[in-house]
């Protein structure tokens, strides 16, 4: 993508704050945030940066090109915490956001959705596999797909929603500031690079298709370039559990810390997850370029200088 306006929103959390930079190399970008979890440190001089809640009236939406739709109440319990709250930013946020948008012209949407309304899968999820609400959060992400099909069909605008698949980066990415919030492997890597033990829930059997950051970029990038319509995977096809990612960590680190294993105090828990992304490969030639050995190199790296 080049030349293009693009308005960020979530632009100064982790994913968005990693899109906004690597965007703004080649376009004009603005990032929206009300720093509820980002901060404008994430973000380079030549982005633009707007204080602001997707819920307000006046973003800055005019001569906008793509919008980036990545604000969000982004996590099980921060949603189940804040219900009221959590719906209206992810749910009347996203409408209002992307009406703004229509208004001023613009007829191209990506937006963040989510793999957990899976559930609990060790084969590859497809994305026309039955999918629930199980929690707030879940819910208000099927909400924007609903939405999402309703732009098009009304609108004839092009609409992708991303179900990312356990996305990660190190503290020295743009999550450092987050603490509980930020993604497993930073959190558990920090831990483990100081001599703590991380908490795992349950036994550490539980699988995640983790999937850096970099790549879950170029396939945002992507979705927009090709004018997606519709909802697609963005993970590796490829599942780790939590005792190997630890011990990847470990040997990386040079560190021989063992978890805490405690009882899982969630009363909704995706134990497994894996992507298929066939249909994201087929339809814009997007592949998972880090592969997680790589990716627990880079999360180490900050730690071993």
């Amino acid at each position: 993508m080049k030349n293009r306006r693009v308005l960020v929103t979530g632009g100064a959390g982790f994913i968005g704050s990693n899109l906004a930079n690597h965007l703004a190399a080649d376009n004009d970008v603005v990032a929206v945030d009300d720093l509820h979890l980002g901060t404008p440190e994430n973000l380079a001089d030549d982005v633009e940066f707007v204080d602001a809640s997707v819920l307000d009236d006046d973003l800055p939406t005019e001569g906008v090109d793509v919008l980036f739709h990545l604000a969000a109440y982004s996590s099980y319990t921060m949603a189940e915490e804040h219900k009221r709250e959590a719906t209206r930013v992810n749910v009347e946020g996203f409408v209002n956001a992307v009406e703004q948008a229509r208004e001023d012209g613009c007829e191209t949407v990506v937006y963040a959705s989510t793999s957990s309304i899976y559930g609990s899968r060790t084969e590859p999820s497809p994305e026309d596999l039955p999918v629930e609400a199980r929690t707030c959060y879940e819910a208000s992400k099927l909400a924007r797909e609903q939405y999402g099909e309703y732009f098009h069909h009304h609108y004839e605008m092009t609409l992708a929603g991303l179900r990312f698949f356990s996305v990660y980066q190190g503290y020295g990415g743009a999550e450092g500031h987050k603490g509980e919030y930020a993604n497993t492997i930073a959190q558990f890597t920090h831990k483990i690079a100081n001599g703590e033990r991380p908490k795992v829930f349950g036994d550490g059997s539980q699988t995640r298709d983790f999937t850096h950051v970099d790549d879950i970029v170029r396939g945002i990038e992507l979705a927009a370039d090709h004018r997606l319509q519709g909802v697609y995977n963005l993970g590796t096809g490829e599942s780790y559990t939590f005792n190997e990612m630890i011990g990847m960590i470990n040997e990386e680190l040079g560190t021989d810390v063992e978890p805490e294993y405690v009882e899982n105090p969630l009363e909704v828990y995706v134990h497994d997850t894996m992507a298929d992304s066939t249909k994201m490969r087929e339809a814009t030639g997007w592949e998972p370029e880090i592969s997680f050995e790589e990716g627990v190199e880079r999360v180490c790296a900050p730690y071993e200088e």
